[in-house]
């Protein structure tokens, strides 16, 4: 695990802010039966902690209240990929009519500010509530290919450094 301090570090980095401000997140967890989801869903970071909001029957939630650790990755689709992979646990916190991070986090789609007037207004006609799935990092690593590889090539790395010098 790493400390709060190294988390702090890893996600203020320049290219993680990059990544927490992208849209999309895949979010995992398990289900009741003990097998693995993984859902693309929208998030926010708000400095401390990534917020995604979802419908108040959304099946993942009853799985969420159940097992909330979860684990998160943010990534990009360009080679070498630069990917952001985070562990924590979701909170669960039922708002009435549309969170503040919902309207936040979808806006760098495309739209025209007559298409944003008009989804707004179909998701404020949609959703009397939403639930807000929050996760405080309790772990977190930064991969970009040239400066952090995965733990595993990593220790590949070191274990025929060792060989090479020995």
């Amino acid at each position: 695990m790493n400390t709060p301090n190294e988390i702090s570090d890893i996600l203020n980095r320049p290219l993680s802010q990059e990544l927490l401000a992208r849209d999309l997140t895949r979010l995992a967890y398990v289900a009741k039966d003990g097998t693995p989801r993984n859902v693309p869903i929208g998030f926010a970071w708000n400095g401390s902690e990534i917020v995604m909001c979802t419908a108040t029957n959304a099946p993942k939630l009853a799985h969420l209240r159940q097992n909330p650790a979860v684990a998160l990755t943010i990534d990009t689709e360009v080679h070498p990929p630069k990917i952001l992979l985070i562990r924590g646990r979701a909170e669960l916190d039922l708002v009435e009519g549309i969170p503040d991070e919902y309207l936040e986090m979808s806006g760098t789609y495309e739209m025209t500010p007559e298409q944003r007037v008009e989804w707004e207004a179909g998701v404020r006609s949609l959703y009397d509530a939403m639930v807000r799935i929050v996760v405080t990092p309790t772990w977190a690593k930064l991969i970009d290919f040239e400066t952090t590889l995965p733990s595993a090539v990593e220790e590949l790395i070191r274990q025929r450094e060792e060989r090479d010098s020995a």
